[in-house]
């Protein structure tokens, strides 16, 4: 899957060959469509309708460098792009899958795979899978390095756009700097004491910034993105009100300042209940499998917050790390997605009819 490009909006090749290595193995697939040339797959097994489904997502962000994204294995590690984010889960899940349909009809569990496109992006694979049906819960295999999450940091995303005006590089007293501007509105925003990084509840990130490009002048323009990844106990509106306080503030404070602000994104976190049918499971799993077992809160963006909005309850847990998602390193380990598919297989079979 690795060796097959798909970031967000190019899926089909990564979604046809999962296609046929479950219909190699007699798996009936539905193919679900999203939009054109883009679906999710789904698989269900079991006597009645599945109120537990398996979550993965096929698509990755775009490659640092196109000649430069496909595996590589060494000493049981496997690097390249979706190692981790979250070709690895899908991966296990897909596993546990194979060995669960080779059980005898009665004893399958009821349970669903639900294989979806474009989380990377506005997660619109699984908010089509949730016009269609909700089931009571799902377990989806973003990377945790196998930790269970059951609580979910909620995020936002702000476009800040600064308009300046032009002028040749050697006369700026004449024009407005659209950077300068800009810098000055993000360091008012770093000193609000909602962004105090010593508590931890908003973790604050600037994730772009760009100006425009034309040689020898002052920009006039300015765009900046900016990700805030929120503990369950911060609520997004809270926030919105108080970044409004700050740019208010800084249009008054700033001299010349043309500021556009929008809140592009939103979504809350979430806590589950410290005890569910799936803890015992786990700890009985991760016992035999000789693993360490801890409970983290997952502090990135994942489908889990459009799954609780939408009244399931998600557990996060998945191979690989954060810590290299995204990046040139991304990497996962074998023996972790191995250990990830025993772990969905258990649940599957542990799970309450």
């Amino acid at each position: 899957m690795i060796n097959i490009y798909s970031p967000s909006g190019k899926e089909e090749d990564v979604q046809i060959y999962i296609e046929e290595e479950l219909a190699a193995a007699g798996i009936k697939v539905r193919r679900q469509e999203v939009e054109e040339q883009r679906y999710n797959l789904i698989a269900t097994m079991g006597a009645e309708t599945p109120s537990l489904y398996f979550v993965g997502h096929v698509d990755t962000v775009a490659a640092w460098d196109i000649d430069d994204y496909e595996a590589v294995e060494e000493w049981g590690v496997v690097r390249g792009l979706g190692a981790a984010d979250m070709k690895g889960g899908c991966a296990a899940m897909i596993e546990a899958w194979l060995a669960l349909s080779t059980l005898a009809e009665a004893e399958r569990p009821s349970v669903g795979l639900l294989l979806v496109v474009g989380e990377e992006e506005n997660g619109d694979g699984s908010a089509r899978f949730l016009e269609e049906q909700r089931p009571a819960w799902v377990v989806i295999g973003e990377p945790t390095a196998m930790m269970p999450a059951f609580s979910h940091y909620g995020y936002m995303e702000i476009s800040l756009t600064t308009q300046g005006r032009r002028i040749h590089s050697s006369l700026p007293e004449l024009g407005h700097n659209a950077i300068e501007s800009m810098l000055r509105v993000l360091l008012q925003l770093e000193r609000t004491p909602i962004f105090s990084k010593e508590d931890g509840q908003l973790i604050y990130s600037i994730r772009e910034m760009s100006s425009s490009r034309a040689g020898f002048v002052v920009p006039d323009r300015c765009e900046t993105w900016i990700d805030l990844h929120l503990s369950p106990c911060v609520d997004p509106r809270e926030v919105r009100v108080e970044i409004d306080k700050v740019l208010t503030r800084a249009r008054e404070t700033i001299d010349g300042l043309n500021l556009e602000a929008a809140f592009e994104f939103e979504a809350s976190g979430y806590e589950l209940e410290a005890r569910n049918w799936s803890v015992e499971r786990l700890e009985e799993v991760y016992l035999r499998l000789n693993l360490p077992l801890s409970f983290t809160p997952f502090r990135s963006h994942s489908d889990g917050n459009l799954f609780y909005q939408a009244g399931c309850l998600p557990l996060i847990l998945g191979p690989g790390s954060l810590e290299t998602a995204h990046t040139p390193e991304e990497q996962t380990s074998l023996a972790e997605v191995e250990a990830a598919a025993r772990i969905y297989a258990a649940l599957a079979l542990g799970y309450p009819r």
